[in-house]
């Protein structure tokens, strides 16, 4: 009944989850085949669909060869990042891992049969990754080798390193999701399905990096208390409590939300560039690749902001707004009305005692600006007083049918809120 009281109150969910599974799919996420592959490729498009459900359906939608070095760049950045999150591995084991990873690359018979993580199958065959690697074009080599070198070094550095500053938070996303957002870049331009200066501009591809991974942490709050991890800067979460974990307590709630919405305001500064960044694109797999989980981390913050039920559960967005996402934001006008309509959401719900309230206000109207279109506002699908009164109608008649529906859906509209969720 949860469902059909979500659907009650937004009947347009029914229709646009209708027409994702009927179809919509396939214009932003279709499927290769994977008879047309060599066995190694095969195997390594496995592994990606058994660690990444999400990104899996999205890199495959890439054009030509890129799909292929983004997809090894994926498994194995999800190699590193499994040695950095396997807590069985000491220390003076995993440091001089970490720091020699990207060499393991170059080395046919490397692999690692320890580990008690659950993508451990990136490690224990990664011979079969490291030989599709060095099967890549040289370019695309050069540059998976370099950020895996950078990144190891960075998580290295985290592994005992709390993040007290703001400078130190933009510091770790920058590791962990700024350095993927500049492969992935580089990866770009080298296919020469985007222009050099995608990827020589790193400022604008880290943002896009740091934009989500902020998202990420800021979402996850509960969830990373709970499993013992603390990712919000000391020098931000000191001012609302003693301790980050007693922004759960009850009787901390108003401060916890005061916190929270300071966060929000500081990834919202990355949305310019944002819209920046995804302005110079070209090619169409490209935008659909980049601009979906930028789409889906604006409307997670405005779900987020002001929101009690950050420090008590978990706070996600509507399947059916999901995938409506996936389906508009293929355009920049789109995007920047998307962009504008939940920043316009976040504006009217800022409290005027909020401590934050002015940079909310001032990033907020800054994005407005960029958000404003050179022609009419792109279309975000309004629906008649008629249409949603038999939407409400048809989903009080099949609601259980839907639900089914989306059911089956939720795999495919599972976004991680790339690009740390291109590893989470």
């Amino acid at each position: 009944m949860e469902l059909l009281r979500t659907w009650l109150g937004h009947p347009e969910d029914i229709y646009n989850l209708l027409r994702f599974k009927m179809g919509g799919y396939r214009a932003v996420m279709p499927r290769i085949d994977p008879d047309s592959l060599g066995l190694g490729l095969r195997t390594c498009y496995r592994y990606l669909n058994q660690t990444s459900r999400s990104f899996a359906a999205v890199i495959q939608a890439l054009d030509g060869e890129l799909r292929h070095a983004v997809c090894i760049f994926y498994l194995v950045l999800r190699a590193l990042d499994t040695i950095e999150d396997d807590m069985t591995i000491s220390l003076d084991v995993k440091v001089p891992m970490l720091h020699e990873f990207h060499s393991y690359l170059y080395q046919p018979d490397w692999k690692y049969m320890e580990s008690k993580e659950k993508d451990r199958q990136v490690l224990e065959d990664f011979p079969t990754i490291s030989m599709e690697f060095r099967n890549l074009s040289k370019v695309y080599q050069d540059v998976i080798s370099d950020i895996c070198h950078k990144m190891g070094v960075g998580m290295a550095e985290f592994l005992e390193k709390k993040v007290d500053s703001q400078r130190e938070w933009d510091k770790y996303c920058h590791y962990v999701a700024g350095l993927v957002g500049i492969g992935l870049s580089r990866l770009f331009s080298a296919s020469e399905l985007e222009d050099p200066i995608v990827g020589q501009d790193t400022e604008l591809a880290n943002s896009m990096g740091l934009f989500l991974q902020k998202t990420n942490i800021i979402r996850d709050y509960l969830e990373d208390q709970l499993e013992g991890r603390e990712f919000w800067p000391r020098e931000v979460w000191s001012r609302y409590a003693k301790k980050l974990s007693d922004l759960a307590k009850p009787e901390n709630i108003d401060m916890a939300v005061q916190c929270l919405n300071e966060l929000i305001t500081n990834a919202l500064y990355h949305v310019p560039d944002v819209l920046t960044y995804l302005s110079r694109l070209k090619n169409q797999t490209v935008f659909n690749f980049c601009a979906i989980p930028q789409v889906m981390a604006i409307a997670t913050l405005a779900a987020c902001y002001n929101n009690k039920q950050v420090f008590r559960g978990v706070v996600k967005i509507r399947k059916g707004q999901a995938v409506t996402l996936m389906m508009d934001a293929t355009n920049i006008q789109a995007v920047k009305a998307i962009m504008y309509q939940y920043v316009e959401e976040i504006y009217q719900k800022i409290p005027s005692t909020d401590p934050s309230s002015n940079k909310t206000q001032q990033i907020i109207t800054s994005i407005r600006t960029m958000s404003l279109p050179d022609g009419p506002m792109a279309s975000r699908h309004h629906y008649s007083p008629i249409y949603l009164s038999c939407a409400m109608l048809l989903a009080a008649l099949s609601w259980q049918y839907l639900s089914t529906i989306s059911k089956a859906t939720e795999e495919m509209v599972e976004i991680e809120t790339p690009v740390a969720s291109f590893l989470a």
